[in-house]
């Protein structure tokens, strides 16, 4: 299975269908001049107007359908590029460069916006988007790992496993087939760490925090039932041996002046609710929000804090159930 996002080669003009059209390289020179058309790289054009509206991905995507459109037979999109097509999340991920990769040993190349990665890659590894040849899911998430700091690794392959199905197994497999690249040591680590059971960018960071910070490890998207059996609520990461619950919190959106909106109080009352059950079942919930993922100290001072007030209570009542199928007591 793969998150197929493309979509947007239908704006790409390419100058031969230009010319299929009756339009001529004079004709071609001034729309750019005039800002009608932006020219994306040698013979391959995009409408201004449909450039300049989209995001910093969507402006990625077509520079990198273009590069698609001049590469020599045998290169595909890879890496970052391939992540921008699948419609992987990317955090803090430089977008300036097109990444491109052709199945030779050797010949690593960095032009302006474009790098090319010299990589052997097999042809079960590279699946055909809008007629585009891109890296499979799996193995962008193994060049990712081998390439981008952890935390970012972390976040990308997090976000395959749950929107493309993709198994930690195939990505170590697909590792394990280049074992003398030099990333491969700290991609296999990564790898280990992904899960699909992130929700959200800042679940995957946050999991990437507790490691680095020497906190528990937590279980994710875990269901928590009273001590009558009654569900109560499935959480972000659970510390069952320690009563404690963590929950991010990037949901609730505020206005500019910083009030929230009807929708927003509605969702903040239920989840008051809800956090009131889990504390009568005897847990301790902490919460953090994005600004706090910044100063991480917080919110490890937050979480160890909590482990300490939990450890001066009663254990909480009742079960959860981890994904995984663990039911704990």
């Amino acid at each position: 299975m793969t998150l197929v996002v493309m979509g947007e080669s239908e704006n790409i003009i390419r100058r031969r269908d230009a010319h299929a059209r009756g339009v001529t390289d004079i004709e071609i020179r001034r729309l750019c001049r005039s800002g009608i058309w932006t020219r994306l790289s040698r013979g391959v054009y995009v409408p201004t107007r449909v450039y300049a509206d989209a995001d910093e991905r969507g402006r990625h995507l077509y520079r990198a359908l273009a590069a698609a459109q001049i590469a020599r037979p045998g290169t595909v999109l890879g890496h970052v590029s391939a992540a921008i097509a699948h419609g992987l999340e990317l955090w803090r991920t430089p977008l300036d460069d097109v990444h491109l990769t052709c199945g030779r040993s050797g010949g690593n190349g960095r032009s302006r916006g474009r790098i090319l990665h010299a990589e052997h890659f097999e042809a079960d590894e590279v699946v055909d988007i809008d007629g585009v040849a891109v890296m499979s899911v799996a193995r962008t998430v193994a060049d990712l790992a081998r390439t981008l700091p952890f935390e970012q690794a972390v976040v990308a392959g997090d976000h395959a496993m749950r929107t493309a199905g993709v198994a930690g197994a195939e990505v170590s497999a697909i590792l394990a087939r280049n074992p003398s690249h030099p990333g491969n040591a700290k991609a296999v680590r990564a790898v280990r760490f992904m899960c699909g059971h992130s929700d959200s960018v800042g679940e995957s960071r946050s999991r990437v925090l507790f490691v680095r910070s020497g906190l528990p490890i937590p279980y994710t998207q875990a269901e928590v039932y009273a001590g009558g059996g009654q569900w109560l609520a499935r959480v972000d990461f659970l510390l069952p041996e320690h009563g404690v619950i963590g929950e991010f919190d990037g949901r609730v959106k505020y206005r500019r002046d910083g009030v929230a909106d009807a929708a927003a109080e509605e969702v903040v009352f239920r989840e008051k609710q809800r956090e009131d059950r889990l504390r009568e079942a005897g847990w301790v919930v902490v919460r953090w929000v994005w600004a706090d993922l910044e100063r991480p100290e917080i919110v490890v001072a937050r979480v160890r804090e909590a482990i300490a007030r939990a450890a001066r209570g009663p254990r909480p009542s009742g079960h959860v159930v981890t994904p995984q199928g663990l039911h704990l007591r």
